[in-house]
Protein backbone atom coordinates (compact mmCIF):
# COMPACT_ATOMS: atom_id res chain seq x y z
CA UNK A 1 0.00 0.00 0.00
CA UNK A 2 0.99 3.33 -0.74
CA UNK A 3 -0.67 6.97 -0.40
CA UNK A 4 -1.17 9.59 -2.77
CA UNK A 5 -1.48 12.93 -1.32
CA UNK A 6 -4.75 12.17 1.13
CA UNK A 7 -6.05 8.97 -1.11
CA UNK A 8 -4.72 5.42 0.09
CA UNK A 9 -3.97 3.53 -3.57
CA UNK A 10 -3.91 -0.16 -3.05
CA UNK A 11 -1.22 -2.28 -5.10
CA UNK A 12 -3.60 -4.25 -7.42
CA UNK A 13 -1.97 -7.37 -9.09
CA UNK A 14 -0.77 -6.82 -12.34
CA UNK A 15 -2.93 -9.66 -13.57
CA UNK A 16 -6.02 -7.94 -12.24
CA UNK A 17 -5.21 -4.46 -13.25
CA UNK A 18 -7.65 -3.22 -15.73
CA UNK A 19 -10.54 -5.39 -14.49
CA UNK A 20 -13.83 -5.67 -15.47
CA UNK A 21 -17.35 -6.02 -13.39
CA UNK A 22 -18.25 -8.14 -16.29
CA UNK A 23 -15.50 -10.91 -15.74
CA UNK A 24 -16.37 -11.40 -12.12
CA UNK A 25 -19.66 -13.81 -12.99
CA UNK A 26 -16.97 -15.99 -15.74
CA UNK A 27 -14.15 -15.86 -12.76
CA UNK A 28 -16.57 -17.45 -10.15
CA UNK A 29 -17.67 -20.16 -12.28
CA UNK A 30 -14.25 -21.08 -13.85
CA UNK A 31 -12.79 -21.05 -9.87
CA UNK A 32 -15.51 -23.52 -9.21
CA UNK A 33 -14.82 -25.63 -12.17
CA UNK A 34 -11.24 -25.72 -11.53
CA UNK A 35 -12.00 -26.54 -7.96
CA UNK A 36 -13.52 -29.92 -8.89
CA UNK A 37 -10.02 -31.27 -9.97
CA UNK A 38 -7.67 -29.24 -8.00
CA UNK A 39 -8.56 -31.30 -5.14
CA UNK A 40 -8.03 -34.96 -6.80
CA UNK A 41 -4.87 -33.85 -8.81
CA UNK A 42 -3.11 -32.20 -5.71
CA UNK A 43 -3.44 -35.30 -3.97
CA UNK A 44 -2.53 -37.38 -6.46
CA UNK A 45 0.88 -35.83 -7.34
CA UNK A 46 1.71 -35.90 -3.70
CA UNK A 47 1.37 -39.35 -3.55
CA UNK A 48 3.26 -40.18 -6.97
CA UNK A 49 6.10 -37.50 -4.94
CA UNK A 50 6.23 -40.02 -1.82
CA UNK A 51 4.54 -37.61 0.10
CA UNK A 52 1.01 -37.56 1.77
CA UNK A 53 -1.66 -36.14 0.06
CA UNK A 54 -2.41 -33.19 2.39
CA UNK A 55 1.35 -31.54 1.17
CA UNK A 56 -0.31 -31.44 -2.44
CA UNK A 57 -2.69 -29.37 -1.19
CA UNK A 58 -1.58 -26.92 1.03
CA UNK A 59 1.36 -26.77 -2.11
CA UNK A 60 -2.12 -26.08 -4.53
CA UNK A 61 -3.56 -23.53 -2.18
CA UNK A 62 -0.51 -21.95 -1.04
CA UNK A 63 1.23 -21.16 -5.27
CA UNK A 64 -2.23 -20.05 -6.51
CA UNK A 65 -3.04 -17.43 -3.84
CA UNK A 66 0.75 -15.85 -4.23
CA UNK A 67 0.55 -16.47 -8.19
CA UNK A 68 -2.59 -14.47 -8.12
CA UNK A 69 -1.24 -11.81 -5.98
CA UNK A 70 2.38 -11.59 -8.31
CA UNK A 71 1.79 -13.71 -11.21
CA UNK A 72 2.13 -11.79 -14.69
CA UNK A 73 -0.16 -14.28 -16.90
CA UNK A 74 -4.20 -13.33 -16.81
CA UNK A 75 -5.19 -17.12 -16.50
CA UNK A 76 -2.39 -19.72 -15.74
CA UNK A 77 -2.39 -22.20 -13.11
CA UNK A 78 0.13 -23.18 -10.47
CA UNK A 79 0.08 -26.53 -8.87
CA UNK A 80 1.72 -29.97 -8.22
CA UNK A 81 2.82 -31.07 -11.24
CA UNK A 82 3.06 -35.09 -12.53
CA UNK A 83 6.30 -34.04 -14.50
CA UNK A 84 8.04 -32.92 -11.45
CA UNK A 85 7.01 -36.10 -8.80
CA UNK A 86 10.14 -37.92 -10.29
CA UNK A 87 12.49 -35.44 -9.79
CA UNK A 88 11.38 -34.98 -6.14
CA UNK A 89 11.25 -38.43 -5.16
CA UNK A 90 14.86 -38.79 -6.95
CA UNK A 91 16.05 -35.76 -4.72
CA UNK A 92 14.37 -37.28 -1.52
CA UNK A 93 14.88 -40.67 -1.32
CA UNK A 94 18.52 -41.13 -0.61
CA UNK A 95 17.98 -38.24 2.59
CA UNK A 96 14.70 -39.56 4.05
CA UNK A 97 13.83 -43.35 2.86
CA UNK A 98 10.24 -43.82 4.41
CA UNK A 99 10.53 -41.52 7.00
CA UNK A 100 7.59 -39.24 6.33
CA UNK A 101 8.17 -35.93 8.40
CA UNK A 102 11.64 -35.88 7.06
CA UNK A 103 10.43 -36.01 3.63
CA UNK A 104 7.92 -33.33 3.90
CA UNK A 105 10.65 -30.83 5.84
CA UNK A 106 13.04 -31.76 3.18
CA UNK A 107 10.32 -31.52 0.46
CA UNK A 108 9.61 -27.97 1.84
CA UNK A 109 13.06 -27.11 1.74
CA UNK A 110 13.23 -28.33 -1.87
CA UNK A 111 10.65 -25.84 -2.56
CA UNK A 112 11.94 -22.56 -1.08
CA UNK A 113 15.79 -23.46 -2.64
CA UNK A 114 13.81 -23.60 -5.95
CA UNK A 115 12.17 -20.63 -5.69
CA UNK A 116 15.44 -19.06 -3.85
CA UNK A 117 17.38 -20.03 -7.35
CA UNK A 118 14.31 -18.56 -9.84
CA UNK A 119 14.50 -15.04 -7.64
CA UNK A 120 18.01 -14.79 -7.93
CA UNK A 121 17.84 -15.89 -11.44
CA UNK A 122 14.89 -13.02 -12.32
CA UNK A 123 16.96 -10.04 -10.59
CA UNK A 124 19.85 -11.42 -12.86
CA UNK A 125 17.97 -11.69 -15.93
CA UNK A 126 18.77 -15.48 -17.05
CA UNK A 127 15.34 -15.88 -18.83
CA UNK A 128 17.54 -17.10 -21.60
CA UNK A 129 18.67 -20.24 -19.99
CA UNK A 130 15.64 -21.62 -21.03
CA UNK A 131 17.67 -22.04 -24.60
CA UNK A 132 19.39 -24.99 -22.82
CA UNK A 133 16.06 -27.00 -22.89
CA UNK A 134 16.05 -27.44 -27.11
CA UNK A 135 12.98 -28.86 -28.49
CA UNK A 136 14.81 -32.46 -28.92
CA UNK A 137 15.62 -32.68 -25.38
CA UNK A 138 11.75 -31.57 -24.33
CA UNK A 139 10.47 -34.09 -26.33
CA UNK A 140 12.94 -36.79 -24.61
CA UNK A 141 12.10 -35.48 -21.27
CA UNK A 142 8.42 -35.38 -21.47
CA UNK A 143 8.25 -38.78 -22.84
CA UNK A 144 10.48 -40.13 -20.02
CA UNK A 145 9.11 -37.97 -17.42
CA UNK A 146 5.80 -40.07 -18.76
CA UNK A 147 7.43 -43.32 -18.67
CA UNK A 148 8.90 -42.97 -15.14
CA UNK A 149 5.39 -41.59 -13.99
CA UNK A 150 3.41 -44.65 -15.29
CA UNK A 151 5.87 -47.25 -13.84
CA UNK A 152 6.13 -45.48 -10.66
CA UNK A 153 2.07 -46.14 -9.90
CA UNK A 154 1.67 -49.66 -11.79
CA UNK A 155 2.17 -50.98 -7.74
CA UNK A 156 -0.34 -48.86 -6.29
CA UNK A 157 -2.83 -49.47 -9.10
CA UNK A 158 -2.13 -53.52 -8.40
CA UNK A 159 -3.03 -52.80 -4.69
CA UNK A 160 0.89 -54.11 -3.92
CA UNK A 161 2.99 -52.14 -1.42
CA UNK A 162 6.72 -51.55 -1.94
CA UNK A 163 9.27 -49.76 -0.08
CA UNK A 164 10.17 -46.50 -2.00
CA UNK A 165 13.05 -45.88 -4.24
CA UNK A 166 12.86 -45.19 -8.09
CA UNK A 167 10.09 -46.36 -10.14
CA UNK A 168 11.93 -48.90 -11.45
CA UNK A 169 13.18 -50.18 -7.90
CA UNK A 170 9.10 -50.42 -6.85
CA UNK A 171 8.62 -52.05 -10.21
CA UNK A 172 10.91 -54.78 -9.35
CA UNK A 173 10.01 -55.35 -6.20
CA UNK A 174 6.51 -55.41 -7.26
CA UNK A 175 7.00 -58.09 -9.95
CA UNK A 176 7.80 -61.16 -7.80
CA UNK A 177 4.02 -60.25 -5.52
CA UNK A 178 2.34 -60.20 -8.91
CA UNK A 179 3.66 -63.21 -10.07
CA UNK A 180 2.79 -64.74 -6.68
CA UNK A 181 -0.94 -63.66 -6.98
CA UNK A 182 -0.71 -61.07 -4.18
CA UNK A 183 -1.95 -58.27 -6.62
CA UNK A 184 -5.32 -56.84 -5.22
CA UNK A 185 -7.95 -57.28 -8.13
CA UNK A 186 -10.05 -55.04 -6.53
CA UNK A 187 -7.63 -52.36 -6.22
CA UNK A 188 -7.11 -53.35 -9.98
CA UNK A 189 -10.29 -52.69 -11.20
CA UNK A 190 -11.20 -49.66 -9.55
CA UNK A 191 -7.87 -47.88 -11.09
CA UNK A 192 -9.00 -49.30 -14.42
CA UNK A 193 -12.45 -48.13 -14.15
CA UNK A 194 -11.01 -44.83 -12.77
CA UNK A 195 -8.77 -44.82 -15.96
CA UNK A 196 -11.60 -45.21 -18.16
CA UNK A 197 -13.78 -42.54 -16.60
CA UNK A 198 -10.98 -39.77 -16.71
CA UNK A 199 -10.44 -40.65 -20.49
CA UNK A 200 -13.63 -40.98 -21.89
CA UNK A 201 -15.16 -37.39 -20.95
CA UNK A 202 -11.25 -36.53 -22.72
CA UNK A 203 -11.88 -38.75 -26.29
CA UNK A 204 -15.56 -37.76 -26.02
CA UNK A 205 -14.78 -33.68 -25.48
CA UNK A 206 -17.39 -33.35 -22.40
CA UNK A 207 -17.03 -30.40 -20.55
CA UNK A 208 -17.64 -32.53 -17.04
CA UNK A 209 -13.65 -33.00 -15.93
CA UNK A 210 -13.51 -36.92 -16.06
CA UNK A 211 -11.37 -36.75 -12.78
CA UNK A 212 -14.16 -35.36 -10.49
CA UNK A 213 -16.49 -38.00 -11.97
CA UNK A 214 -13.64 -41.26 -11.40
CA UNK A 215 -13.39 -39.44 -7.84
CA UNK A 216 -16.97 -39.53 -6.71
CA UNK A 217 -18.08 -42.75 -8.03
CA UNK A 218 -14.93 -44.52 -6.93
CA UNK A 219 -15.65 -42.74 -3.44
CA UNK A 220 -19.29 -44.37 -3.86
CA UNK A 221 -18.34 -47.39 -4.76
CA UNK A 222 -15.86 -48.01 -1.91
CA UNK A 223 -18.29 -46.66 0.80
CA UNK A 224 -21.48 -49.25 -0.67
CA UNK A 225 -19.90 -51.89 -1.18
CA UNK A 226 -17.74 -51.61 2.02
CA UNK A 227 -14.73 -52.14 0.00
CA UNK A 228 -12.71 -50.17 2.45
CA UNK A 229 -11.39 -52.90 4.67
CA UNK A 230 -9.57 -54.31 1.28
CA UNK A 231 -8.11 -51.75 0.04
CA UNK A 232 -5.69 -48.62 0.59
CA UNK A 233 -7.33 -45.46 0.97
CA UNK A 234 -6.80 -42.29 1.46
CA UNK A 235 -8.44 -41.96 4.67
CA UNK A 236 -9.27 -38.17 6.12
CA UNK A 237 -7.05 -35.59 5.38
CA UNK A 238 -5.36 -33.42 8.62
CA UNK A 239 -8.02 -30.34 9.85
CA UNK A 240 -6.02 -27.26 9.68
CA UNK A 241 -4.48 -24.35 7.88
CA UNK A 242 -1.11 -24.46 5.41
CA UNK A 243 1.43 -24.21 8.23
CA UNK A 244 5.44 -24.31 8.32
CA UNK A 245 6.60 -27.98 8.36
CA UNK A 246 10.33 -27.83 8.25
CA UNK A 247 11.72 -29.44 11.21
CA UNK A 248 14.83 -31.75 11.19
CA UNK A 249 16.55 -30.27 8.41
CA UNK A 250 20.25 -28.84 8.52
CA UNK A 251 22.35 -27.39 6.07
CA UNK A 252 24.16 -30.59 4.94
CA UNK A 253 20.56 -30.99 3.61
CA UNK A 254 20.60 -27.88 2.04
CA UNK A 255 24.38 -28.64 0.03
CA UNK A 256 23.09 -32.37 -0.97
CA UNK A 257 19.41 -30.64 -2.29
CA UNK A 258 21.30 -27.89 -4.44
CA UNK A 259 22.09 -29.77 -7.32
CA UNK A 260 18.52 -31.03 -7.81
CA UNK A 261 17.16 -27.93 -6.32
CA UNK A 262 18.86 -26.06 -9.81
CA UNK A 263 17.77 -29.07 -11.99
CA UNK A 264 14.06 -28.73 -11.38
CA UNK A 265 14.59 -24.76 -10.96
CA UNK A 266 15.61 -24.76 -14.93
CA UNK A 267 12.36 -27.58 -15.92
CA UNK A 268 9.90 -25.51 -14.00
CA UNK A 269 10.71 -22.34 -15.41
CA UNK A 270 11.15 -23.60 -19.25
CA UNK A 271 7.10 -25.35 -18.64
CA UNK A 272 5.71 -22.45 -16.83
CA UNK A 273 7.25 -19.89 -19.29
CA UNK A 274 6.57 -21.70 -22.61
CA UNK A 275 2.63 -22.41 -21.07
CA UNK A 276 2.33 -18.63 -20.22
CA UNK A 277 3.82 -17.48 -23.33
CA UNK A 278 1.33 -19.44 -25.38
CA UNK A 279 -1.65 -17.97 -23.22
CA UNK A 280 -0.42 -14.61 -23.67
CA UNK A 281 0.37 -15.02 -27.74
CA UNK A 282 -3.37 -16.67 -28.14
CA UNK A 283 -4.56 -13.52 -26.13
CA UNK A 284 -3.23 -10.99 -28.08
CA UNK A 285 -1.23 -10.06 -24.59
CA UNK A 286 2.98 -10.34 -23.57
CA UNK A 287 4.70 -12.04 -20.81
CA UNK A 288 7.90 -10.76 -19.18
CA UNK A 289 9.86 -13.85 -18.89
CA UNK A 290 11.99 -12.15 -15.73
CA UNK A 291 8.86 -11.04 -14.29
CA UNK A 292 7.48 -14.66 -14.44
CA UNK A 293 10.47 -16.20 -12.84
CA UNK A 294 10.01 -13.80 -9.98
CA UNK A 295 6.50 -14.65 -9.56
CA UNK A 296 6.97 -19.01 -10.17
CA UNK A 297 10.17 -18.09 -7.45
CA UNK A 298 7.67 -16.61 -4.99
CA UNK A 299 5.00 -19.28 -4.94
CA UNK A 300 7.16 -22.14 -4.69
CA UNK A 301 9.07 -20.57 -2.20
CA UNK A 302 5.97 -19.24 -0.64
CA UNK A 303 4.55 -23.40 -0.93
CA UNK A 304 7.91 -24.65 1.01
CA UNK A 305 7.31 -22.79 3.39
CA UNK A 306 3.37 -23.67 4.37
CA UNK A 307 4.07 -26.86 4.40
CA UNK A 308 4.15 -27.71 -0.01
CA UNK A 309 6.47 -29.22 -1.99
CA UNK A 310 7.78 -27.78 -5.72
CA UNK A 311 5.51 -26.26 -8.31
CA UNK A 312 5.00 -25.47 -11.52
CA UNK A 313 2.52 -24.67 -14.26
CA UNK A 314 -0.34 -26.92 -14.84
CA UNK A 315 -0.74 -28.24 -18.50
CA UNK A 316 -4.14 -30.38 -17.56
CA UNK A 317 -5.57 -27.76 -14.91
CA UNK A 318 -4.76 -24.17 -17.06
CA UNK A 319 -7.04 -25.33 -19.46
CA UNK A 320 -9.96 -26.15 -17.08
CA UNK A 321 -9.97 -22.54 -16.26
CA UNK A 322 -9.81 -21.37 -20.24
CA UNK A 323 -12.56 -23.37 -21.65
CA UNK A 324 -14.52 -22.69 -18.10
CA UNK A 325 -14.58 -19.12 -19.13
CA UNK A 326 -11.34 -17.75 -17.11
CA UNK A 327 -10.80 -14.13 -17.20
CA UNK A 328 -8.34 -13.48 -14.30
CA UNK A 329 -6.25 -15.12 -11.98
CA UNK A 330 -9.24 -14.25 -9.61
CA UNK A 331 -10.16 -18.00 -10.91
CA UNK A 332 -7.46 -19.42 -8.81
CA UNK A 333 -7.69 -17.38 -6.16
CA UNK A 334 -11.72 -18.47 -6.17
CA UNK A 335 -10.40 -22.37 -6.47
CA UNK A 336 -7.92 -21.82 -3.27
CA UNK A 337 -10.20 -20.53 -1.21
CA UNK A 338 -12.63 -23.69 -1.66
CA UNK A 339 -9.82 -25.40 -1.52
CA UNK A 340 -9.04 -24.18 1.88
CA UNK A 341 -13.02 -24.39 2.52
CA UNK A 342 -13.17 -27.81 2.01
CA UNK A 343 -10.11 -28.73 4.41
CA UNK A 344 -11.64 -26.66 7.08
CA UNK A 345 -15.14 -27.77 6.82
CA UNK A 346 -14.85 -31.45 4.81
CA UNK A 347 -11.65 -33.20 5.79
CA UNK A 348 -13.37 -36.72 6.09
CA UNK A 349 -14.63 -36.28 2.77
CA UNK A 350 -11.74 -38.72 1.28
CA UNK A 351 -12.11 -41.32 3.83
CA UNK A 352 -12.81 -43.52 1.13
CA UNK A 353 -10.83 -42.46 -1.92
CA UNK A 354 -8.82 -45.31 -3.01
CA UNK A 355 -5.21 -45.03 -3.40
CA UNK A 356 -5.49 -46.93 -6.87
CA UNK A 357 -7.65 -44.14 -8.15
CA UNK A 358 -5.12 -41.29 -7.19
CA UNK A 359 -2.71 -43.69 -9.04
CA UNK A 360 -4.97 -43.81 -12.30
CA UNK A 361 -5.45 -39.96 -12.24
CA UNK A 362 -1.33 -39.69 -12.36
CA UNK A 363 -1.11 -42.41 -14.71
CA UNK A 364 -3.91 -40.44 -16.96
CA UNK A 365 -1.64 -37.34 -16.46
CA UNK A 366 1.27 -39.01 -17.46
CA UNK A 367 -0.34 -40.26 -20.77
CA UNK A 368 -1.42 -36.40 -21.81
CA UNK A 369 2.58 -35.59 -21.15
CA UNK A 370 3.40 -37.82 -23.33
CA UNK A 371 4.10 -36.96 -27.37
CA UNK A 372 4.68 -39.57 -29.40
CA UNK A 373 3.31 -37.60 -32.64
CA UNK A 374 5.92 -35.13 -31.56
CA UNK A 375 9.07 -37.75 -31.32
CA UNK A 376 7.36 -39.35 -34.92
CA UNK A 377 7.69 -35.69 -36.68
CA UNK A 378 11.76 -35.05 -35.42
CA UNK A 379 12.71 -38.43 -36.36
CA UNK A 380 11.30 -37.31 -40.11
CA UNK A 381 12.91 -34.00 -39.82
CA UNK A 382 16.77 -34.26 -38.28
CA UNK A 383 18.42 -37.22 -37.67
CA UNK A 384 20.88 -35.93 -35.47
CA UNK A 385 18.12 -34.01 -33.37
CA UNK A 386 16.48 -37.33 -32.94
CA UNK A 387 19.77 -39.05 -31.41
CA UNK A 388 19.86 -35.99 -28.81
CA UNK A 389 16.08 -36.82 -28.16
CA UNK A 390 16.61 -40.41 -27.52
CA UNK A 391 19.80 -39.77 -25.48
CA UNK A 392 17.72 -37.46 -23.45
CA UNK A 393 14.88 -40.25 -22.88
CA UNK A 394 17.19 -43.03 -22.29
CA UNK A 395 19.19 -40.89 -19.69
CA UNK A 396 16.13 -39.94 -18.13
CA UNK A 397 14.60 -43.74 -17.68
CA UNK A 398 17.69 -45.31 -17.13
CA UNK A 399 20.04 -43.08 -15.02
CA UNK A 400 17.78 -41.02 -14.05
CA UNK A 401 16.25 -37.81 -14.00
CA UNK A 402 18.42 -35.30 -12.57
CA UNK A 403 21.77 -37.20 -14.22
CA UNK A 404 19.43 -37.45 -17.38
CA UNK A 405 18.76 -34.15 -17.88
CA UNK A 406 22.26 -33.13 -17.41
CA UNK A 407 23.44 -35.57 -20.03
CA UNK A 408 20.89 -34.22 -22.59
CA UNK A 409 22.22 -30.57 -22.25
CA UNK A 410 25.55 -31.70 -22.15
CA UNK A 411 24.80 -33.81 -25.80
CA UNK A 412 22.39 -30.77 -27.14
CA UNK A 413 25.38 -28.13 -26.26
CA UNK A 414 27.87 -30.75 -28.38
CA UNK A 415 25.33 -30.94 -30.83
CA UNK A 416 25.35 -27.23 -31.34
CA UNK A 417 29.60 -27.10 -31.08
CA UNK A 418 29.44 -29.65 -33.34
CA UNK A 419 27.44 -27.54 -36.17
CA UNK A 420 29.59 -24.29 -34.69
CA UNK A 421 32.49 -26.92 -35.74
CA UNK A 422 31.64 -27.62 -39.19
CA UNK A 423 29.43 -25.12 -40.76
CA UNK A 424 27.75 -25.09 -43.78
CA UNK A 425 30.14 -23.50 -46.73
CA UNK A 426 29.70 -22.43 -50.08
CA UNK A 427 30.79 -20.60 -53.19
CA UNK A 428 28.54 -18.01 -54.15
CA UNK A 429 27.88 -17.14 -57.98
CA UNK A 430 25.71 -14.67 -60.37
CA UNK A 431 22.59 -16.58 -61.92
CA UNK A 432 21.33 -14.88 -64.54
CA UNK A 433 18.04 -13.00 -64.03
CA UNK A 434 18.26 -13.21 -60.28
CA UNK A 435 19.16 -10.50 -58.30
CA UNK A 436 22.15 -10.94 -55.79
CA UNK A 437 24.60 -14.30 -55.58
CA UNK A 438 23.78 -17.98 -54.48
CA UNK A 439 24.90 -20.58 -53.50
CA UNK A 440 26.88 -22.89 -56.64
CA UNK A 441 25.64 -25.97 -55.19
CA UNK A 442 21.82 -25.17 -55.72
CA UNK A 443 22.19 -23.10 -59.02
CA UNK A 444 24.65 -24.96 -60.89
CA UNK A 445 23.67 -22.51 -64.07
CA UNK A 446 25.01 -19.59 -61.90
CA UNK A 447 28.40 -17.67 -63.28
CA UNK A 448 31.58 -17.11 -61.85
CA UNK A 449 32.75 -13.42 -61.97
CA UNK A 450 36.14 -13.89 -63.80
CA UNK A 451 38.62 -13.22 -61.62
CA UNK A 452 37.00 -13.79 -58.32
CA UNK A 453 35.54 -16.10 -55.74
CA UNK A 454 32.96 -15.65 -53.70
CA UNK A 455 32.71 -17.54 -50.13
CA UNK A 456 30.47 -18.02 -47.22
CA UNK A 457 30.69 -19.14 -44.00
CA UNK A 458 27.86 -19.57 -42.15
CA UNK A 459 29.23 -19.64 -38.28
CA UNK A 460 30.81 -17.68 -36.27
CA UNK A 461 34.52 -17.90 -36.10
CA UNK A 462 36.00 -18.91 -33.17
CA UNK A 463 39.14 -21.44 -31.93
CA UNK A 464 37.07 -24.69 -33.55
CA UNK A 465 36.39 -23.44 -36.87
CA UNK A 466 39.17 -20.82 -37.83
CA UNK A 467 41.29 -23.33 -39.34
CA UNK A 468 38.69 -24.77 -41.36
CA UNK A 469 37.40 -21.40 -42.84
CA UNK A 470 41.58 -21.64 -43.66
CA UNK A 471 41.10 -24.55 -45.49
CA UNK A 472 37.57 -24.20 -46.84
CA UNK A 473 39.49 -20.97 -49.08
CA UNK A 474 42.48 -22.50 -50.24
CA UNK A 475 40.47 -25.91 -51.21
CA UNK A 476 38.01 -23.36 -53.59
CA UNK A 477 41.53 -21.47 -54.96
CA UNK A 478 43.13 -25.02 -56.12
CA UNK A 479 39.63 -25.90 -57.50
CA UNK A 480 39.10 -22.62 -58.95
CA UNK A 481 40.39 -20.88 -62.75
CA UNK A 482 44.31 -19.66 -63.17
CA UNK A 483 44.30 -16.27 -62.77
CA UNK A 484 42.22 -15.51 -59.40
CA UNK A 485 43.32 -12.50 -58.13
CA UNK A 486 40.47 -11.89 -55.48
CA UNK A 487 38.37 -13.70 -52.55
CA UNK A 488 36.05 -12.30 -51.33
CA UNK A 489 34.04 -13.55 -47.66
CA UNK A 490 30.35 -12.92 -47.67
CA UNK A 491 30.59 -12.16 -43.81
CA UNK A 492 27.12 -11.79 -42.67
CA UNK A 493 26.88 -14.90 -41.29
CA UNK A 494 29.83 -14.34 -39.38
CA UNK A 495 28.53 -13.20 -35.44
CA UNK A 496 32.01 -13.01 -33.90
CA UNK A 497 35.09 -13.90 -34.03
CA UNK A 498 37.72 -14.66 -31.06
CA UNK A 499 41.64 -14.19 -31.24
CA UNK A 500 42.12 -17.76 -31.79
CA UNK A 501 40.47 -17.59 -35.28
CA UNK A 502 41.55 -13.85 -35.78
CA UNK A 503 45.42 -15.54 -36.27
CA UNK A 504 44.06 -18.17 -38.42
CA UNK A 505 42.59 -15.58 -40.50
CA UNK A 506 45.43 -13.20 -40.10
CA UNK A 507 47.89 -16.59 -42.10
CA UNK A 508 45.60 -16.80 -44.57
CA UNK A 509 45.80 -13.72 -45.86
CA UNK A 510 49.28 -13.93 -45.33
CA UNK A 511 49.14 -17.31 -47.52
CA UNK A 512 46.68 -15.42 -50.28
CA UNK A 513 49.12 -12.54 -50.43
CA UNK A 514 52.51 -14.94 -51.50
CA UNK A 515 49.74 -16.28 -53.93
CA UNK A 516 49.01 -12.84 -55.20
CA UNK A 517 45.47 -13.03 -53.98
CA UNK A 518 43.59 -10.33 -51.99
CA UNK A 519 40.89 -11.04 -49.29
CA UNK A 520 37.96 -8.68 -48.87
CA UNK A 521 34.71 -8.70 -46.50
CA UNK A 522 31.46 -8.27 -47.91
CA UNK A 523 28.73 -7.52 -44.98
CA UNK A 524 30.58 -7.92 -42.37
CA UNK A 525 28.73 -6.66 -38.91
CA UNK A 526 30.09 -4.31 -37.14
CA UNK A 527 30.63 -4.90 -33.96
CA UNK A 528 33.15 -8.29 -35.85
CA UNK A 529 34.81 -5.04 -37.76
CA UNK A 530 35.43 -2.81 -34.31
CA UNK A 531 36.69 -6.45 -32.93
CA UNK A 532 39.29 -7.08 -35.75
CA UNK A 533 40.44 -3.44 -35.35
CA UNK A 534 40.45 -3.76 -31.79
CA UNK A 535 42.85 -6.69 -32.15
CA UNK A 536 45.29 -4.40 -34.12
CA UNK A 537 44.55 -5.85 -37.56
CA UNK A 538 43.89 -2.07 -38.91
CA UNK A 539 47.12 -2.04 -40.88
CA UNK A 540 46.31 -5.24 -42.52
CA UNK A 541 42.73 -5.17 -43.11
CA UNK A 542 42.64 -1.26 -43.85
CA UNK A 543 39.13 0.66 -45.31
CA UNK A 544 39.41 -0.65 -48.41
CA UNK A 545 39.34 -4.78 -47.45
CA UNK A 546 35.27 -4.16 -45.99
CA UNK A 547 32.71 -3.68 -48.54
CA UNK A 548 28.96 -3.32 -47.22
CA UNK A 549 27.25 -5.79 -49.95
CA UNK A 550 28.90 -8.44 -51.67
CA UNK A 551 27.86 -6.53 -54.96
CA UNK A 552 29.60 -3.40 -54.34
CA UNK A 553 32.96 -5.80 -53.62
CA UNK A 554 32.12 -7.13 -57.22
CA UNK A 555 31.70 -3.32 -58.65
CA UNK A 556 34.72 -1.96 -57.29
CA UNK A 557 36.74 -5.56 -58.74
CA UNK A 558 35.26 -4.94 -62.07
CA UNK A 559 36.13 -1.30 -61.80
CA UNK A 560 39.59 -1.90 -60.92
CA UNK A 561 40.41 -4.33 -63.69
CA UNK A 562 38.78 -2.16 -65.75
CA UNK A 563 41.28 0.80 -64.91
CA UNK A 564 44.38 -1.46 -65.48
Amino acid sequence: MRRSGKTIVWPVPPALRGYKIAWLRHDLMAGAALFAILIPAGMAYAQAAGLPPVTGLYATVVSLIVYAAVGPSRVLVLGPDSALAPMIVAALVPLAADNEQKSVALAGLLAIMIGGILLLGSVLRLGIVTGLLSKPIRLGYLNGIALLVAVSQLPTLLGISVESGTPWDKLIAAAPKVIAGGANLTALLLGLFSLALISIPRWLKWKVPGVLVAVVLSCIAVGLLGLRENLKVTGPLPQGLPAPALAGIDWADVVTLLPAAAAIALIVFVDTGTLSQSLAVAGDGRVSGNHEMAALGAANAAAGLLGGFPVSASTSRTPVAVESGAKSQLTGAVGAVLVLGFMLAAPGATEFLPAATLAAIVIAAAAGIADPAGVRRLIGMSRSESLVMLAAFLGITVLGVLPGIAVAIGLAILDFIRRAWNPYRAELVDVPGVPGYHDLSRHPEGERIAGMIILRFDAPLFFGNGALLGSFVRDELDQAADGTQRVVLAAEPVTGIDTTALDELVQLDEWLDRHGVDLVFAELKGPVKDRLLRYGTGARFTPEHFYPTVGAAVRAFQRERRDE
